[in-house]
């Protein structure tokens, strides 16, 4: 089984991220193993990385694509790199299977 670029906890679910500013649209495009091994979510929006606006959007984003609610997506480090590592709160189960679902090629 390949890495995946998320980890259960208790009360949610810890998900490493590498987001495209400006991408042309607003999409998850699948996961990705990085230079330094690192494995990531891939994700894309609309929006430029001014005044936070690429961060609401990528958490809207996964929020609507794991059908949780926006106040439960939270970035936990890495706000003005395009590698974030993300929180997603609420049963891991539930958001894993989301994410496998996201993802195909992974998990």
């Amino acid at each position: 089984m390949a890495e995946t670029p998320w980890s259960a906890g208790i009360d949610g679910v810890t998900l490493w991220l590498r987001l495209t500013p400006k991408g042309g649209r607003d999409a998850i495009d699948g996961v990705e193993t990085m230079a330094d091994g690192k494995t990531v979510l891939k994700a894309r929006v609309r929006a430029a990385p001014e005044d936070g606006r690429a961060n609401a959007a990528l958490i809207e984003l996964i929020a609507k694509a794991l059908a949780a609610p926006k106040k439960s997506v939270t970035i936990r480090s890495g706000e003005t790199s395009r590698v974030k590592k993300l929180f997603i709160a609420g049963d891991p189960a539930t958001t894993i299977d989301a994410l496998v679902r996201l993802a195909p090629n992974n998990g």
